[in-house]
């Protein structure tokens, strides 16, 4: 049996900056990362809106607060290092009448807490920068870009190919056994042993994390977003990414206007209960993942506290008017011919028994092994600090 002194499990992009400041700090060690897919990034990595997050909505001392502005800088930094192309095109959040002054006010408070670099635009400047978007007022956040982070975890295997590290794709994990001095992970292709093990498992995390008893008090419930693209005309409509103020009584962010790196504009994602946790075809039906968001006791908790939110966002599904309505508050000129049909993606998201969704980014771990449990947007954005977190951690255990 092979012996290692990391085995990092998943590629998406947590699991593959996690193994690069491994292999940068410690050069001598020997690495194997497992992913059960074919190549990196298939999953939330490679389904999500590409955007290079400032930092602008998250509590001020979170981890998401701390980690997301060093990991813009850091993530800028490795595209110009490997020649990957991204666009600070910068972000307009607008507030479309005054009902939503005081929330936006918040958010720049909160921004200027967070030490971000925002300033509060009036209508008529909103209308020079962005002659096609109504609103009343809004925060410009210069910073803001976006990238295609599916390259990024592509040119990151390549790289840590070259220095060493060995991938194991089509190994799917499906035990973990810990001893005084080392863990074996069992895989459906034989069993691997090391030093250390590292759990980014994303949609998965929860299951994985159970192997090391780490997951009694939260489950991951997947939720689906739905997104459109743009036609050509109406992807030309908008020169920045076009955010709503978040509705205080909705869980996530709202449909909003992103340019993405290949030229076109897409609009989305809402947020549904997903019947499985890869079936991104019609929210097709995976009955292992749906049984066990059913049988944990936080699910309905969840659900029962949702009521109204869950109809709210389940019309904007059932009814592409409604999906359009809410995108013509702030970009009137679109038309239903405008939303053509994209890929959906699929957010894990960590719920506690209370019903409570966990918010911040939530790391557990054991003697032997660290686990990623909760890694929410903006986690591509900070994914380069959260690995740098991750791995002083496991030095730290290693030198112990």
């Amino acid at each position: 049996m092979a012996r290692y002194d990391i085995i990092v499990i998943g590629a998406g992009i947590v699991g593959l900056a996690t193994t690069h400041y491994l292999r940068r700090a410690r050069p001598d060690m020997r690495i194997v990362v497992l992913e059960k897919e074919d190549a990196p990034g298939k999953h939330q990595t490679g389904h999500n809106s590409g955007v290079i997050h400032a930092g602008i909505y998250y509590a001020p001392g979170s981890l998401k607060s701390r980690l997301c502005k060093a990991g813009a800088e850091q993530t800028k930094r490795f595209c110009h290092e490997n020649e990957i192309p991204f666009d600070d095109c910068g972000k307009l959040i607008v507030a479309t009448d005054d009902s939503e002054l005081a929330a936006l006010e918040n958010l720049r408070q909160r921004a200027e807490t967070n030490g971000l670099d925002i300033r509060m635009i009036d209508a008529a400047e909103m209308a020079e920068i962005e002659p096609n978007v109504t609103g009343v007022r809004a925060i410009l956040s210069p910073a803001s870009g976006i990238v295609d982070y599916g390259r990024i975890c592509r040119v990151l295997r390549d790289r840590l190919s070259a220095d060493g590290v060995e991938f194991r794709f089509g190994t799917a994990v499906t035990g973990l056994r810990e001893t005084s001095d080392g863990v074996t992970v069992e895989t459906d292709t034989g069993d691997i042993a090391g030093a250390m093990a590292v759990a980014c498992c994303g949609l998965q995390a929860d299951r994985i994390a159970d192997m090391s008893g780490l997951a009694d008090d939260f489950r991951i419930i997947p939720f689906r977003g739905e997104y459109f693209r743009l036609s050509e005309r109406a992807g030309a409509l908008v020169r920045h990414l076009i955010y709503p103020v978040p509705d205080p009584s909705l869980p996530f962010l709202g449909v909003h206007l992103t340019k993405m790196i290949g030229g076109y504009t897409t609009v989305g994602p809402n947020a549904v209960f997903s019947f499985g946790r890869e079936t991104y075809e019609r929210n097709g039906i995976a009955v292992a993942d749906l049984a066990r968001s059913l049988a944990f006791p936080g699910f309905w908790k969840l659900m029962a506290r949702s009521v109204r939110p869950g109809l709210h966002e389940l019309q904007g599904t059932l009814s592409r008017r409604v999906y359009l309505d809410r995108c013509r508050r702030y970009c009137p000129d679109l038309t239903l011919d405008d939303l053509q049909p994209y890929a959906p993606g699929i957010r894990a998201q960590a719920v506690n028994r209370d019903g409570k969704m966990i918010d911040d980014f939530l790391l557990r771990q054991t003697a032997r092994t660290i686990h990623v449990c909760n890694a929410p947007s903006p986690a591509a954005t900070s994914a380069f600090p959260i690995g740098a977190e991750i791995g002083e951690q496991v030095l730290q255990k290693i030198s112990s």
